[in-house]
């Protein structure tokens, strides 16, 4: 029998800034950025120990925006959340986000499918009266990711 997705919409949750440090993933298209978030989602939770100051530690962070962006903006950042920043481990950045307003979806299945996930977040939040505020970053809270299956939260940023 297959198994099912879980797709929940959690409503509007307001988030302070997250202080994030991490790995920048910046790629040509959709394909290379299938292949390298997971590669370097992997590589964070083995240098993890490596980070100061994790704030919560089985939760990984995916951060993007998903409209117009600068050079400096482009990429997908996979991180952790510190308290504050203190001695970056080599080869890694750091990100601020600031507060924000956000819709948000949880999600549980493969990560080959959050893409059109985002489908249902967009419709809710039309739906509801919101409107996305896409340059601004979106965030992806991993509290599970494997090979087979992801626990996220897609956050959508709205006004």
């Amino acid at each position: 029998m297959e198994k099912m997705n879980a797709i929940t919409l959690e409503g509007v949750k307001e988030f302070g800034n997250k202080k994030l440090v991490g790995f920048r993933v910046v790629c040509n298209d959709m394909k290379g950025y299938g292949k390298e978030i997971p590669e370097a989602s992997m590589a964070l939770e083995r240098r993890k120990s490596e980070i100061k100051q994790l704030l919560e530690p089985v939760k990984l962070i995916g951060a993007f925006k998903a409209g117009e962006i600068s050079e400096g903006d482009d990429g997908y950042w996979v991180c952790f959340e510190v308290h504050e920043f203190e001695d970056l481990p080599e080869d890694m950045v750091r990100l601020v986000v600031p507060a924000q307003k956000y819709a948000t979806l949880n999600f549980n299945g493969h990560a080959s499918e959050i893409f059109h996930v985002y489908t249902h977040l967009h419709q809710w939040i039309n739906e509801n009266g919101y409107k996305r505020v896409p340059d601004q970053w979106s965030l992806e809270i991993y509290s599970k990711w494997t090979a087979n299956e992801d626990k996220v939260d897609l956050c959508d940023p709205v006004l």
